[in-house]
């Protein structure tokens, strides 16, 4: 049996609870589901893609990846002798993608003026045994966005345990092709046709980003390893956009890996942004091991990141 009620209340936005910070001319709203950061933007320019309050998040924007980024061949992993499998949320391509926590509502733990603290404890389920709790902390201050991040395991089991990010760099308003890119990292990751890492091989060519570069006709799904650092241990990626302003991503020492992606595949996205995305590992770190985090009970484990308009 079913009812209406003329006077029920407005559906909630899908990204959930809006949580708006501000310092000076910054603008960040966080959402409830995915702890995403839907909009950042600096004196009315974005820094991020942003998407619409009553839209479901196009490209995972901003959003926590954990407890694994990137991909998971065929959703299967084995731990201490033990095969678990879990949803192929990728199905072209046949892996699980992104962790767990993108379409999940965070709690709010703590706001003020210029941060907001969520949290989701991730509970154990079907193909993952285990119990995390994740706290993550975005604050704007005269340097910019600063995300602090922070899992701990509370259940019994050690757990695979990795961590990513996914913000989309913004254009400004131009086409992807009239900005530039710039990636601090030496080592391009190799993959196979389903994005899959089969090996590492030094930067060269298209996949060589040290230096400031045009992005016309380059098409990236690529992942990096071996980052290098600033005089201040950071690590930058950088678009430059026609406006002359940069709209930069930095991670610093707690993380080794980016993801950049033009987005030239995926439909009514294409070339709509750049995706500068700071990662603990790259793809199938569950099966690898490259640069897994192995998490005993009671352990943490800390990142840190952060956004800019230069």
């Amino acid at each position: 049996m079913t009812t209406s009620d003329a006077t029920a209340p407005t559906a909630p936005a899908p990204s959930g609870a809006q949580h708006v910070i501000t310092h000076g001319d910054q603008r960040a709203v966080v959402v409830e589901v995915g702890a995403m950061v839907r909009e950042y933007s600096v004196a009315g320019h974005d820094v991020f893609v942003p998407f619409a309050e009553q839209d479901v998040a196009p490209v995972f924007n901003a959003a926590v990846l954990v407890p694994w980024p990137n991909r998971l061949r065929d959703g299967s992993y084995t731990v201490d002798g033990e095969t678990y499998q879990l949803p192929v949320s990728e199905p072209d391509r046949g892996n699980a993608l992104h962790g767990l926590a993108c379409w999940t509502r965070w709690t709010t733990v703590e706001t003020a003026p210029d941060a907001v603290v969520l949290e989701l404890a991730l509970p154990a389920q079907k193909g993952w045994p285990f119990q995390l709790v994740t706290r993550v902390r975005y604050a704007l201050s005269d340097a910019g966005l600063e995300v602090v991040l922070t899992t701990r395991n509370v259940g019994t089991g050690t757990a695979p345990y990795g961590v990513g990010f996914h913000p989309w760099l913004s254009t400004g308003g131009a086409a992807l092709d009239e900005c530039t890119v710039r990636l601090d990292a030496t080592t391009h990751v190799t993959v196979d046709h389903r994005l899959l890492p089969t090996g590492v091989e030094p930067v060269s060519g298209d996949h060589d980003l040290r230096e400031t570069r045009s992005l016309a006709g380059l098409d990236l799904d690529d992942a990096w390893v071996d980052a290098t650092r600033d005089a201040d241990g950071l690590s930058w990626c950088r678009l430059g956009r026609p406006d002359g302003r940069t709209a930069a991503v930095w991670m610093d020492g707690s993380m080794d890996c980016w993801q950049v992606c033009s987005a030239d595949h995926i439909p009514g996205y294409e070339r709509s942004g750049l995706a500068a995305e700071p990662m603990s590992c790259v793809a199938d770190a569950f099966n690898t091991g490259e640069r897994l985090v192995r998490l005993a009970p009671g352990e943490s484990h800390q990142v840190r990141w952060g956004a800019a308009l230069l």
